[in-house]
């Protein structure tokens, strides 16, 4: 590998360079033809809109700040931003209006239709539900389920306004964590004291000189990378490139072969779902019994080897873990196993593990396999070796500008104490007041009445959904906030229009690691129907509970927008009104960054630079967590079977994984004229392996229905051999739309998904281990209307007399937004809630909160003495406290 720094980064100048907005490209330009560009940005892109006679007509790339910009950009955003499954107006479900104060029947949301209200009357009854169930239960049993920032990219997210709302009348439930990497934030900081899903990679520059060997397990950065949780750049596709013509081998352990893999030239190892972990458990055993293992490092950088290694040779439960075991289980000959354990235990190896392993049955132990046999090689540590579980996010490699990104405002503190894990909704719902164990710590599931929700589609996101959709019939209001016809708003009472990004200002920052871009959201058009944006929303709400002051400080939209800029440090290279006219202002990337090596000081000196772990080194076996005695979670690495596989299937069953889409971000987009580009008769498609269709009749085009016990899917098949067998994959997100029969006739996946947890250690989502039935669908009905408007009642607006609904009593609750804290608590409410709901301090021990915050300080722009306020805080009310 003798590519230098001067060829490289001469080869990708196009990426590195900053080029001035040139006038021609102003707002205020093409006037002459009645067009304007106007800069804007979103979670797949930078681009200019252009705008002619007061519409959205094009978004062209701006390919100086993006190389590889989607079709998520070009075809999917005005198509979506006009799409008949806009939410133009305020809507209550019928059944929900007509009985305020009765039989609301619940059981009849997504079956029956909403009538248009005015605003007033859709803000009044909100308020109502809102008290409704203050008075009857308490703020606890409020529950929001907009866990995340996933809505438009922007600072000002639907579920921070939320959140500082909420907060201002005493706050509600929430949920912690999330669906993408619930198992893996919490099993890792016991294993290498950081939560690692949310951490920046090694830089590219040391895999591009160092690495010989990539392995992506699961991994498939090429389609995750098209977007982010705030603005992408793709800024690592052509280094990816570089990367792969220089030699580097790559390697996917994956059931189906992937864009990446193809984009790549990688090796295709097939494997059967969900048993990862016992591959490198048995590849552990093998370099240990060939004396290829690295001594040296298990004794001066890992706990517990002793106790991994007599696992691995069966002192524990008379199995000793060989490849020929492992082959069993995975479907890997046992000579490929060999092969690959020997490979990584000579060559420089990055192990780049997907969040997909995670989400499955058992979903901590196949991390836990990986690290440990990177320690049983040496490789933690290395320039370009070692462990990275966020290689496919956030243009994992990137290098970190050390920049302040932009921030809006804070959540405050939430005054309830109940909460629920993300994937957990629907057994909060069935189980009020239950039991629950996280962690180490017992808790409480809150009696949710009420579910708020917004910025967030927890119907698409959640599994088992029909189980869930039972479940929620014990609330008395679901409210949802959003701009299209999603089925969080199909299965609601009451429906918030908000404005699309397009539609408002707002500000971003790019990209996920490096934060070397800060980018202009200008408004393009006005808002589509009465649609408002978030803010206004949640600005009208504050003021019927008299907290309007608290909730906006007596600030505009815009002048947040400005305030946050000037805090980044984008500000120090380009004044406000400069780039907002220009749209993007760039930091630059320190050149030491190049030298960065993920876990590198801890192996240069683990006695000066030890990791966050009870140990201060990686721990093989963890006492932590062996004193917590979850049954479910053994304290090292250890094969369990899954309660679903291919292992214990029935005879023609097929395992369904279930990635994120490739012209998606989950469900956004799933509306758009990209749908037909890949879809199946309006469908989501399914790929099948030519062996599974041969057998079942099965053709590609044909469709399809895949069902179990939870519920049953239609979707069109695709046929290819770049997918094993017995295995089929279903992209996540496709939106809602039951026939006569109950089947979702658009390919939701998680009808058919479990709600099972992963663990009694994370409580994290487990929703690719599924097993179903697949079979050629015969009677499918209609077209799929999962993308036309449901049915509403519009030819006259509804308005009532706000006397009548008690709203009077809304001026009489407001708290105290950050009342009696202390500095370092401010501090953390205020900086440390910007994007997910805050995590409670009770959640980590000190060692684990100084491994977090590493990752997290930067993220939220905390500096110097800031650092040691909040960390005092967190050590203060840490689990571990005294």
């Amino acid at each position: 590998m003798t590519t230098s720094r001067r060829e490289f980064l001469a080869s990708v100048s196009a990426t590195a360079m900053f080029l001035a907005a040139p006038k021609v490209f102003a707002a205020s330009a093409g006037a002459g033809r009645n067009v304007t560009f106007i800069p804007h940005a979103g979670q797949a892109g930078v681009f200019w809109a252009v705008k002619k006679d007061g519409e959205f007509i094009k978004a062209i790339p701006r390919t100086e700040f993006d190389p590889r910009p989607t079709k998520m950009i070009t075809d999917g955003l005005v198509s979506r931003t006009y799409h008949q499954t806009r939410v133009k107006y305020p809507y209550v479900r019928k059944s929900y209006l007509e009985n305020l104060d009765g039989d609301r029947k619940p059981e009849l949301r997504g079956k029956e239709p909403f009538v248009r209200v005015d605003w007033e009357t859709a803000l009044n009854l909100t308020s109502k539900a809102i008290l409704d169930t203050i008075d009857s239960h308490g703020n606890d049993g409020i529950f929001s389920s907009s866990y995340g920032a996933w809505a438009h990219g922007g600072v000002l997210t639907p579920n921070v306004l939320q959140g500082r709302f909420f907060n201002l009348i005493g706050g509600m439930s929430v949920t912690v964590s999330d669906y993408s990497g619930g198992a893996g934030q919490v099993i890792m900081p016991h294993v290498v004291g950081d939560m690692e899903v949310y951490s920046r990679q090694t830089s590219w520059w040391q895999i591009l000189q160092n690495t010989e060997l990539f392995v992506l397990i699961g991994t498939d950065p090429h389609k995750n990378g098209r977007a982010e949780g705030r603005t992408t750049d793709h800024s690592m596709y052509p280094r990816w490139e570089v990367i792969r013509d220089s030699g580097v081998k790559f390697l996917s352990i994956n059931p189906q072969y992937t864009t990446t893999d193809e984009w790549l030239k990688a090796e295709w190892m097939k494997i059967i779902p969900n048993t990862d972990t016992a591959l490198f458990l048995a590849m552990s055993q093998h370099v240990h019994a060939k004396g290829m293992h690295d001594q040296e490092f298990l004794e001066r950088y890992t706990v517990g080897a002793d106790k991994f290694i007599a696992y691995l040779n069966g002192q524990d439960d008379g199995t000793v873990k060989t490849p020929a075991w492992a082959s069993k289980i995975t479907g890997i000959p046992e000579a490929d196993i060999i092969a690959l354990a020997e490979e990584c235990a000579v060559k420089r190896t990055q192990f780049a593990g997907s969040w997909a392993i995670q989400r499955a049955h058992h979903g901590e132990m196949p991390y836990w396999a990986i690290t440990s046999f990177a320690a049983m090689t040496g490789q933690i540590g290395l320039p370009g070796g070692g462990i990275g579980f966020s290689w496919h996010w956030g243009q994992g490699g990137a290098l970190f500008a050390q920049a302040r990104a932009p921030g809006g405002l804070p959540q405050g503190r939430n005054q309830v104490v109940g909460f629920c894990p993300a994937s957990r909704i629907t057994e909060m719902l069935k189980n009020p007041g239950g039991k629950f164990i996280r962690n180490g710590g017992e808790y409480t599931y809150p009696d949710a009445q009420m579910i708020f929700n917004s910025g967030n589609n927890f119907l698409s996101h959640h599994q088992n959904t029909n189980e869930l959709i039972e479940a929620m019939q014990k609330c008395h209001s679901v409210v949802c906030i959003d701009p299209w016809w999603v089925a969080s708003a199909r299965f609601a009472d009451i429906v918030l229009p908000a404005t699309s990004t397009v539609e408002r200002d707002e500000i971003s920052s790019g990209g996920t690691y490096s934060k070397d871009k800060v980018y202009a959201m200008r408004q393009v058009i006005d808002p589509v129907g009465e649609s408002l944006d978030d803010f206004e929303i949640f600005r009208r709400l504050a003021e019927i509970f008299n907290v309007e002051q608290q909730f906006t400080d007596g600030l505009d939209r815009i002048d947040i927008i400005q305030a946050s800029y000037e805090k980044s440090s984008a500000a120090e290279t380009m004044d406000f009104e400069e780039f907002w006219e220009r749209g993007v202002a760039r930091v630059p990337i320190p050149t030491e960054e190049l030298e960065w090596v993920r876990h590198g000081a801890f192996r240069e000196d683990p006695d000066a630079n030890p990791l966050h772990t009870r140990s201060g080194k990686v721990e093989l076996y963890c006492e932590a967590i062996a004193e917590m005695n979850v049954p479910d979670c053994p304290p090292m690495a250890q094969w369990l079977e899954p309660a679903e596989y291919l292992g214990n299937a029935e005879p023609g069953q097929v395992h369904v994984v279930s990635p994120h889409p490739y012209n998606r971000i989950h469900s956004q987009f799933a509306q758009s004229d990209l749908r037909h580009e890949l879809n199946v008769e309006d469908r989501e498609f399914v790929r099948i392996n030519t062996e599974d269709a041969a057998a079942r009749g099965i053709k590609d085009g044909d469709l399809v229905e895949l069902s179990n016990e939870r519920g049953t899917t239609i979707a069109g098949a695709r046929v290819t051999d770049q997918i094993m067998p017995g295995v089929v994959s279903l992209y996540e997100g496709a939106w809602l739309s039951f026939d006569s029969k109950g089947r979702c006739n658009s390919g939701s996946i998680n009808v058919l998904t479990s709600s099972r947890a992963s663990s009694q250690l994370s409580q994290a989502t487990a929703a690719n281990t599924c097993i179903a039935t697949l079979k050629k669908a015969v009677d499918v009905e209609g077209p799929n209307q999962a993308y036309v408007e449901p049915d509403l009642i519009s030819d006259q607006v509804a308005s009532l007399d706000p006397d009548s609904l008690g709203i009077d009593r809304a001026g009489n609750i407001a708290e105290s937004f950050m009342s009696a804290m202390e500095p370092g608590e401010r501090l953390f409410y205020e900086k440390c809630t910007l994007c997910h709901i805050p995590q409670d301090p009770k959640s980590h021990t000190k060692a684990q909160w100084k491994g977090i915050t590493e990752s997290m300080f930067p993220n939220a722009g905390v500096e110097g003495e800031d650092q040691k306020l909040i960390l005092d805080f967190l050590y203060q009310n840490a689990r571990d406290a005294s």
